[in-house]
């Protein structure tokens, strides 16, 4: 299988691999790679079944993705890598640290989920119901209304036509059995034994509906060194409608653990 993968930033620099969510490819990255690249090397990809990257040979899981990081990692030669995840790609990052925290050196986990309450995960089958019975247009205009909020999509119809046409470019084969480890792969991740021990930024926003407030604190009340961060008037999506507001804590976040990491080699 093939990944399909973009470098920014020079290779002396610490080592980000920014895993997307859902659906989208290495270009939801768009808002945030100017920024990050100036310190540190930059990995955007396409996840299986996404984007430019092949279709999954085998049944999607999330140690699927998990190994697809490794396999890049091993592609750039890079030993160890920050992660930044969102929503699935969040989860990929949890996995991720399970199986290889040697080479897990922090992560940002954006608007992902945990473990769901009947009612939400009731209601994720039924979208992936729709999916499998009438591809992705059966479920993409009810997704821009959860990841953007109401007053960014009266007044910007191009960025909902730019997410659209992502969405819509999925194989009506795949795009269900990708979505069945959103739905299905929680468990595995959930109060991870042992412990994640690397630092992580736990980041959703407050009208975030599927993947809100207490998700995030239950995801960061698992893991001993994270910090949690609310952004108020937000949704799924607020990477894209307010980079800025995302991108400072992100900033603040990789600039000290780079920091600490320095002193501590002195």
């Amino acid at each position: 299988m093939q990944t399909s993968y973009e470098t920014h930033g020079e290779t002396k620099n610490p080592c980000v691999i920014l895993i997307h969510g859902l659906g989208l490819n290495k270009q939801m990255w768009q808002w945030i790679i100017p920024n990050l690249k100036k310190s540190y090397y930059i990995i955007s990809y396409d996840l299986y079944g996404h984007g430019s990257s092949s279709n999954p040979e085998k049944k999607p899981s999330l140690s699927l993705f998990s190994e697809q990081i490794a396999d890049l990692l091993k592609l750039i030669k890079v030993e160890k890598a920050i992660l930044i995840g969102f929503s699935l790609g969040g989860m990929i990052c949890r996995r991720f640290a399970q199986d290889y925290p040697s080479k897990t050196n922090a992560m940002v986990i954006l608007n992902s989920p945990y473990k769901r309450d009947e009612k939400a995960q009731s209601a994720i089958l039924n979208r992936l119901k729709q999916l499998e019975d009438y591809g992705p247009q059966a479920t993409v205009e009810d997704a821009l209304i959860r990841w953007f909020s109401d007053e960014y999509r009266k007044h910007n119809p191009e960025m909902l036509n730019l997410i659209r046409s992502w969405v819509m470019k999925n194989d009506p084969e795949v795009y269900p059995k990708i979505y069945e480890v959103l739905a299905s792969g929680l468990d595995e991740i959930t109060a991870p034994t042992p412990e994640i021990s690397c630092p992580v930024l736990v980041i959703t926003a407050d009208e975030d509906f599927g993947n809100g407030p207490k998700m995030s604190e239950a995801i960061a009340s698992e893991i001993p060194n994270s910090n949690l961060i609310i952004l108020n008037g937000l949704r799924h999506m607020a990477l894209a409608e307010a980079p800025k507001v995302v991108n400072e804590p992100i900033n603040n976040f990789l600039n000290q653990i780079t920091n600490d990491r320095l002193n501590n080699e002195d």
